[in-house]
């Protein structure tokens, strides 16, 4: 264990991290999985950013803050992903004090930021289908700009609390971490300094950034579902419903997972359970959201039909 001397107390310099699995064999199959999983995902959504930049049909409000998520499934993926695959060619993968500390404040940063563009988004439709008469002044660019920064705020936030409370941690006895990043849960379990302020202060964080984003987007949703029911016309409703089905999609995904990793009580399921599901959350999520948005969005389709048509003629 690599640690320094401090007077009578030794401190943790580096943490080991046990990653998924200990098989060679499963090891590289892995490997070569999320491999394949990370490259779709920096390209999928790197081609979302830049489609929206070039296309002026897509250049609305709903498409404004898909290319921010798009940017943030970037950053939440790269945050685990590259030092996950390394864990899978090393015998040891070791991480720094400091680097686990890093990739502690960009993983919260980059799950709040999601969490609050999701909401964004809700909102966006809410306007659009039920105050359609009021949508380009309530939903300006200056108002859009605005989400976007108070998302990317919310998430340092959040993010500031969580380290904060990690460099203030003593780390003096074991330093493995059954995990394949820098979780917080299991690093509160090494910690051998008093945690009881940090996990109130943490939880009560998480909790409202949770519950504040769920409730915006409920409450969004209900009312677009009344303002669907309403419509007389079969064709509007299916053209009102269709703008949020992808939307819907993310946020289920999305949500559900979140739920299952940080509200659930952990008795209800073991660490491999909860590595899975961490999986899915930071590394194939990010991967389906592009894929969910241009599959089931005829503008998005029709723009990148166009722009391909453009580069073939051109």
């Amino acid at each position: 264990m690599a640690c320094l001397e401090d007077g009578n107390q030794t401190a943790v310099t580096e943490f080991i991290l046990l990653g998924l699995t200990d098989d060679p064999v499963l090891r590289v199959i892995l490997f070569t999985i999320i491999l394949c999983i990370y490259l779709v995902t920096v390209s999928g959504n790197l081609s979302t950013i830049l489609l929206i930049r070039v296309s002026s049909q897509l250049h609305h409000p709903m498409y404004f803050f898909l290319s921010h998520l798009a940017s943030v499934d970037i950053g939440i993926s790269s945050s685990v992903t590259p030092n996950m695959l390394a864990n899978f060619l090393l015998t040891q993968n070791t991480i720094s004090y400091l680097g686990c500390g890093i990739q502690l404040s960009f993983v919260y940063f980059f799950g709040t930021a999601e969490c609050f563009l999701l909401a964004a988004m809700a909102y966006d439709r809410f306007m659009a289908i039920c105050n359609p008469f009021f949508y380009s002044t309530k939903m300006s660019a200056q108002v859009c700009i605005q989400l976007v920064v108070g998302s990317y705020i919310a998430g340092l936030l959040n993010a500031s609390f969580v380290t904060f409370f990690f460099f203030t941690f003593i780390f003096c006895g074991p330093n493995i971490i059954n995990h394949f990043f820098c979780d917080y849960a299991p690093l509160i379990e090494l910690s051998c300094s008093d945690v009881s302020v940090s996990v109130l202060v943490t939880s009560f964080s998480a909790g409202t950034v949770t519950m504040l984003t769920v409730f915006v987007i409920a409450i969004s949703y209900t009312y677009i579902l009344i303002t669907i029911l309403k419509m007389r016309s079969t064709e509007g409703r299916h053209k009102a419903f269709s703008t949020c089905t992808s939307h819907l999609t993310v946020v289920s995904l999305f949500y559900g997972t979140v739920i299952f990793i940080y509200v659930m009580p952990k008795s209800s399921f073991s660490t491999d359970q909860n590595k899975v599901l961490s999986v899915f959350y930071m590394v194939v999520i990010p991967m389906l959201n592009p894929l969910i948005y241009s599959l089931r969005n005829n503008e998005i389709k029709g723009a990148l039909r166009r722009q391909l048509e453009r580069k073939t003629f051109s």
